[in-house]
């Protein structure tokens, strides 16, 4: 069984984990196969939540088992989503809360297949996604025109904001108009895309205040 950190993972995450692989929106850099419906179990629960604040709260509970903090919180019409960040304040891995019982897991898709610190599947030894000189193979700016080719021919009309690297791969933003609308992410290997279906329609957000 995969560890994070040290600390075994719930097997009910493993198993959401491997629902979200065969289930979730994948496309591939060198053409596009899909997989649909997600489903995941949780990780924790403390009742329901009814506003960004109380998702705050809930996230900072399962951050604070590895020692890191709150970073950006959205609302979507599915679920509530949060980054994490480690005390240096990069960004670490991506959980969802959800709405009805307040109970806190990994995201699915990419915080838990393509992370490689936090995920299922961590690194050991030198870090998967980076060239020999410790750049990513796929950089910030290459991956913002990965997922805009993806936007042109899945989503016309989005675009991709500025990405935020995760261990292993981006999470972008997408926009309409300049307003958010979803998000999208990418490996940092393989400049495979991860589009992040399972959210609904977009409500609102609070950056975090030390959010770069």
């Amino acid at each position: 069984m995969s560890r994070l950190r040290g600390r075994r993972l719930p097997l009910a995450v493993l198993v959401g984990a491997l629902a979200a692989l065969i289930a979730s929106v994948v496309w591939p850099a060198g053409g596009g196969f899909e997989r649909t419906g997600p489903t995941a179990g949780t990780a924790a629960r403390a009742g329901p939540v009814r506003d960004l604040a109380g998702a705050d709260r809930a996230a900072e509970r399962f951050a604070g088992r590895w020692d890191l903090r709150v970073g950006e919180v959205m609302q979507f019409s599915e679920n509530y989503y949060a980054e994490l960040l480690d005390a240096h304040g990069r960004h670490a891995t991506e959980v969802l809360v959800e709405p009805g019982s307040g109970a806190v897991h990994l995201e699915y898709g990419p915080a838990m297949m393509w992370n490689t610190a936090y995920g299922m599947m961590p690194g050991h030894g030198m870090t998967p996604g980076r060239a020999p000189g410790g750049a990513p193979a796929v950089g910030p700016d290459r991956a913002v025109r990965i997922a805009d080719q993806w936007l042109r021919d899945h989503r016309p009309g989005l675009h991709a904001a500025r990405p935020d690297a995760f261990p292993g791969y981006y999470t972008l933003h997408t926009l309409r108009d300049g307003h958010v609308v979803g998000m999208i992410s990418v490996n940092a290997t393989t400049g495979d895309v991860w589009d992040h279906t399972w959210h609904g329609r977009f409500l609102r957000m609070r950056e975090d205040s030390d959010h770069t």
